[in-house]
């Protein structure tokens, strides 16, 4: 390994020569010495000298004696430096890194993002989205599931109609997928237990402060269940994985941000769709968000929870392949999850038996042929299964506050951005 000390071991090695190496992140110039503060990636070092200074952002190896300082980053810093520039930048970053708080306004960011991002304010929701994928894969590895990784280009734009990207594919009509649902189901039938950290694609044109064109989407689909109560008992673990990784891994990032993380009922707290309408006075096919504002603070309020589930939705507004509930065949037995007032994750029990599901394509007036090769899965016998999706960037933007999705995300996709 390269034999380079981080910026959070310096207090490690007092008495010690030592080598660090990142980016210059801030420069202090007093009378008779100088401060270099450089940034790595975990997090800052100071050196104290007497020689010129690199200009910021400047890539720099440093060398030298560690000693303890009770005022420096960490309590400790390096004297009687040698400093090594490795490179050095054309142009000055749009905003200035080193202060706590950001000086840009979101378009700027986005704009310039490779840079912006070095900013440690930035950078934490990036830190807590990997944590969280961290603890998904955790969660389910350990819970018997098997990673697999589906395809991104599909033949048939079979799942929510016309609001998908098209694209040439040798001369044949294709299209980028909206999700692995149907492929995550089949695999249901091969390894019993699945689950995927990928990107979809959604040609919607909404221009808000929620929606992306691509996302990342954390699936699971899980067989043998006795109905959708199973799979929200399997999410119920994978959320508080998600956030004990979070707690672990990017500790810093949270304190860097302020946040407090919501803690996870040993069984978070559901209410059926139709008592959700009675509680909110309104009777939609659908919760508005203004209904899911309303049904989070009543969570909190009356069970102390941030997590709600909603349940029972009505099978009209659900896909065709949803198992309706038995005893209320109107309804389904689908849910959503609603965190902070805002609806995270969809999932619910699945149709397995092959009649089921021409029954299901016939009541909606919807051909079997486009359906014929995720259809043939059913045809070889399926269990009972189920599941459900989790937009990370969304995940990210509620549990950091943000304001804006595009914050939650690198290099955001949306009705206007495709670069950088």
């Amino acid at each position: 390994m390269i034999s380079r000390v981080m910026s959070a071991e310096l207090a490690e090695h007092v008495g010690r020569r030592v080598t660090i190496a990142g980016w210059v992140h801030r420069r202090r110039r007093l009378k008779s010495v100088s401060f270099l503060v450089v940034r790595d990636r975990a997090g800052l070092a100071q050196a104290v000298t007497s020689a010129p200074l690199p200009a910021e952002e400047s890539v720099v190896r440093v060398t030298g004696l560690v000693t303890a300082n009770p005022q420096a980053p960490g309590g400790a810093e390096i004297t009687e430096p040698r400093v090594e520039v490795l490179s050095e930048p054309i142009e000055a970053p749009p905003f200035d890194l080193y202060r706590p708080v950001v000086p840009a306004t979101l378009p700027t960011i986005l704009d310039h993002a490779p840079v912006a991002l070095r900013h440690p304010r930035l950078r934490a929701p990036l830190e807590i989205s990997a944590a969280s994928v961290a603890g998904f894969r955790e969660t389910l590895d350990r819970l018997g599931f098997t990673e697999i990784h589906t395809p991104k280009i599909v033949e048939s734009a079979t799942e929510s109609g016309a609001n998908v990207f098209a694209l040439d594919y040798f001369g044949r009509p294709a299209y980028l997928a909206q999700s692995p649902q149907f492929f995550k189901q089949a695999m249901v039938g091969v390894f019993e237990r699945v689950y995927e950290v990928g990107p979809v694609f959604r040609a919607e044109p909404h221009d808000t402060a929620r929606h992306l064109a691509q996302y990342t989407s954390l699936d699971a689909e899980l067989g043998f269940v006795r109905d959708h109560r199973d799979v929200m008992a399997v999410l119920r673990e994978v959320l508080a994985g998600m956030l004990e990784s979070v707690r672990r891994r990017a500790a810093t990032a949270v304190e860097t941000l302020g946040l407090t993380l919501p803690g996870v009922p040993a069984e978070i707290p559901a209410v059926h769709f139709t008592e959700a309408q009675r509680m909110t006075g309104e009777d939609e096919p659908d919760l508005s968000p203004a209904q899911e504002r309303w049904l989070s603070e009543w969570a909190l309020r009356e069970h102390g929870s941030e997590f709600l589930f909603v349940t029972g939705y009505p099978m009209a507004k659900r896909p065709f392949y949803t198992h309706p509930d038995p005893a209320r065949p109107d309804c389904s037995n689908g849910f959503d999850l609603l965190f902070r007032g805002l609806e995270l994750v969809t999932g619910g029990q699945r149709l397995h038996r092959h009649g089921d599901y021409l029954a299901a394509l016939a009541a909606r007036g919807e051909p079997v042929g486009p359906y014929e090769g995720y259809l043939r899965a059913f045809a070889h016998g399926m269990p009972p299964h189920g599941g459900f999706a989790i937009g990370l960037e969304r995940w990210t933007a509620r549990l950091t506050g943000a304001a804006n999705i595009r914050e939650a995300a690198l290099f955001p996709r949306d009705l206007h951005r495709l670069s950088p």
